[in-house]
């Protein structure tokens, strides 16, 4: 157990345990040790180790669990984490055991361990039609035993052909990206490769479709009973006096969503659920809250951007406690809706974003998305392709939204918010980064939210900040504020 005590101490520590944990692994494994105490199977072994929890409230009882689950709840989603980060290392019907046995626990896991087992288990498991497809009458224990401990086939096929890319190192086409360099041996593979980078994002670009259809030609296909029906539920929505029918009136909305389809956008645009009042409105995300139905995107989308988005693209003042908690709910349970639906369309307002829209996302961020997430989240915003800019609304809301970044003052205060939640910087995020923060230091120069910015930018990510050097001295030169001469000093 004491050879594992360093790994531990990553999960525990390191802002970047997927990583660090990583590299530990590789170092530490030793092929030419007979003993192999240190390695993949024998960390799973570990892991999966029974182990006696005894409850406090009740002597008598005691539990039997898998050693994982005595760890404190942050290290096992970091762990849980971990595995779905590196998992092509393991044994994937080990993987599999493991997380269907931490699912398996109910409601005593906690929030974000249930999360991290269901993506690894995602990331692991045979789907449906895969499953189908290899079924083999022979013992499922042993063929992947066997699969695990084989050469992979990509390997195998690699090998024998002579035209492989990197004869070297084959590399599966899952592993290529469009946005590199690459030359082909022919036609097919362009065509192929091609298919494999827009698959990532069909279930997105789907609704971005949907999105940007007009709302007119929505309402002339749209069935008269369905719209006479929305149109009743817009009444409703503007008369309550109790909350008993703000609970009827969301199952209502959901039914008439389903029925009607892909117009649901029309349906929502013409019930207008934005202009209940904070109170009506949180019951009807609380209520509107399906789990594990259909896409992940397309209802908790629609969702957010039909009733907590517009409210907060009007905000200037602090939002309401009731309103926030229910969105905060609903962001947990759906995240990537939570970034599509709401983040990215904030983030991009026409006339940026406030102080209140400021604090309002800031939550988000920080009680709803795990630590990874929100990396890549930053990476796509801080992206020079604004095509990685993807964002859902009606589009009746359209108008309120630009197609480029309005760099405000609260902006610099949520980036320096979201950074210090121990987020991931690429170099290609900190070049588009850098220049921003040199174009507005004339603008911002006395504003001390710019320089904490300036300052919480450079002690986090000093390494990646040597090739600018010379600019951010000068943008901080520009600046006069009480932690400019504190920067300067960290820069020399």
């Amino acid at each position: 157990m004491e050879c594992w005590t360093p790994l531990m101490e990553i999960f525990m520590n390191s802002p970047c345990p997927e990583t660090d944990a990583s590299v530990w692994l590789q170092k530490s494994f030793n092929p030419s040790s007979n003993s192999a105490t240190i390695s993949t199977t024998s960390f799973l072994s570990l892991l999966a180790k029974p182990s006696v929890l005894i409850d406090p409230s009740s002597p008598p009882q005691e539990k039997r669990v898998m050693w994982i689950e005595t760890l404190p709840s942050v290290v096992q989603a970091r762990i849980l984490s971990f595995l779905a980060y590196d998992n092509q290392r393991f044994c994937k019907k080990e993987l599999c055991k493991l997380a269907r046995k931490m699912l398996s626990e109910g409601k005593g896991v906690d929030f974000w361990v249930k999360k991290c087992a269901q993506q690894l288990l995602d990331l692991v498991s045979v789907s449906n039609y895969q499953w189908l497809s290899h079924l083999d009458l022979g013992s499922e224990d042993d063929n992947g035993e066997d699969e695990f401990l084989s050469v992979p086939d990509w390997l195998r096929d690699a090998a024998k052909d002579s035209e492989s890319l990197l004869p070297w190192l084959p590399m599966s086409p899952d592993e290529l990206s469009l946005k590199l360099p690459f030359v082909s041996c022919g036609e097919d593979e362009d065509d192929f490769l091609k298919e494999v980078e827009e698959y990532k994002q069909e279930s997105v670009d789907e609704m971005m479709v949907e999105d940007h259809v007009s709302p007119r030609k929505i309402d002339d296909t749209m069935d008269p009973e369905v719209e006479y029906e929305a149109k009743a539920l817009k009444s409703r929505l503007l008369d309550f006096d109790s909350t008993s029918k703000a609970v009827q009136l969301a199952k209502d909305i959901r039914g008439l969503c389903v029925e009607s389809g892909k117009d649901s956008l029309a349906v929502m645009a013409m019930i207008e659920p934005w202009n209940a009042e904070d109170e009506t409105a949180a019951v009807l995300v609380s209520h509107l809250m399906v789990e594990n139905e259909g896409n992940e995107l397309d209802w908790p989308s629609l969702v957010l951007c039909s009733i907590v988005l517009p409210k907060l693209l009007f905000l200037n003042q602090p939002a309401s406690g009731v309103l926030v908690a229910a969105t905060i709910d609903y962001c947990k349970a759906h995240q990537r809706a939570s970034e599509y639906a709401l983040l990215f369309p904030l983030i991009l307002r026409n006339e940026g974003i406030n102080n209140p829209i400021c604090d309002v996302i800031t939550r988000i961020v920080k009680e709803c998305l795990h630590p990874a997430h929100v990396s890549a989240f930053c990476q796509k915003l801080l992206s020079k392709d604004i095509n990685a800019w993807k964002f859902i609304c009606l589009p009746c809301h359209e108008c309120l939204i630009s197609d480029e970044i309005v760099w405000t003052e609260s902006l610099f205060n949520l980036l320096q918010s979201i950074l210090n939640h121990n987020v991931y910087l690429t170099e290609d995020s900190i070049e588009q980064l850098v220049p921003r923060v040199y174009e507005f230091s004339h603008r911002y120069s006395k504003s001390l939210k710019f320089g904490n910015f300036i300052l919480c930018l450079i002690s986090k990510y000093a390494p990646l900040l040597k090739p600018h050097k010379v600019l951010l001295t000068e943008a901080v030169e520009n600046t006069r504020t009480l932690v400019t001469k504190s920067i300067l000093a960290k820069i020399v």
